[in-house]
């Protein structure tokens, strides 16, 4: 029903297809970049942590121990991506009301307690959905068409993964976008499930995109990046603990993307 709404009909696709979009946008670049962010700014962005570690007693959740190493990895690493570190005492809603222009994306890095799709504060939870809705569509038009990164480090719930044993050896056209484009959110584990972290060495997932991400920028497109972090927190870890029912267990994290180009971290 909706598909005939349409209020114009789509010409058939040919050879110049790529050619004509290019010429539509100015003639600016090459068909290749159509499908590259940009990233000839004169800064990569901000890259916002939010770190929660002690908490009101009202809220019922623990002292986030480690998470403070998971802060200054995050920052060590992004600092050398050439990002600009905001550390959260800033709320998410007034980086928002910034002018982004002269920035090539955005990262927001949330280290906290969760639960399903709820975030907590230090002194109550909201919804991730709420959170993040001043940094979407109207509301930040700095940031619009531009890649927005979030990684989450937070329990989606109080179930634990088991794991399994395996015999195998593992080792722009259009003058609208839609509001929910050019977001990834990266997830320290799948829906329901518990996050692990060490109060030493920080949290699994933390420490798996700064690896790779120091390693492999410059390289790999940003999803390749994070498929090899799925892969280190799904083989490099395993949890080791003297309460019952706590050791032995898995994780794996889980990447959400609706970025609409590759994303290649400038080596500048």
């Amino acid at each position: 029903f909706w598909d005939n709404l349409s209020s114009s009909k789509a010409p058939p696709a040919d050879d110049d297809d790529d050619e004509k979009v290019k010429n539509s946008s100015g003639g600016q670049g090459t068909p290749s970049d159509l499908y590259c962010y940009r990233t000839d700014y004169p800064c990569m962005g901000i890259c916002l942590i939010i770190n929660n570690k002690n908490f009101h007693k009202k809220t019922g959740m623990d002292v986030r121990n480690g998470t403070d190493v998971d802060a200054a990895n995050v920052a060590k690493t992004f600092t050398k991506l050439g990002y600009k570190i905001r550390l959260a005492c800033v709320a998410l809603c007034a980086v928002a009301k910034e002018d982004h222009s002269q920035n090539a994306s955005f990262v927001c890095v949330l280290l906290s307690h969760g639960d399903q799709e709820l975030i907590y504060g230090t002194d109550r939870f909201e919804k991730l959905e709420t959170l993040i809705a001043c940094i979407k569509g109207r509301r930040c038009m700095s940031l619009v068409g531009k890649p927005k990164l979030f990684f989450i480090q937070a329990c989606r719930g109080s179930e634990f993964d088991h794991g399994v044993e395996t015999d195998a050896a593992v080792d722009e056209t259009s003058a609208k976008i839609p509001v929910e484009a050019d977001f990834m959110y990266a997830y320290s584990t799948a829906p329901g499930f518990y996050s692990w972290r060490s109060t030493s060495n920080g949290s699994w997932f933390i420490q798996s995109p700064c690896e790779n991400l120091a390693k492999f920028s410059g390289q790999l497109e940003l999803m390749q990046i994070m498929t090899r972090v799925n892969h280190k927190v799904a083989f490099h870890f395993e949890s080791s603990s003297n309460l019952p029912g706590f050791s032995g267990k898995k994780q794996i994290p889980c990447i959400v993307s609706m970025l609409t180009k590759d994303f290649y971290f400038s080596t500048k």
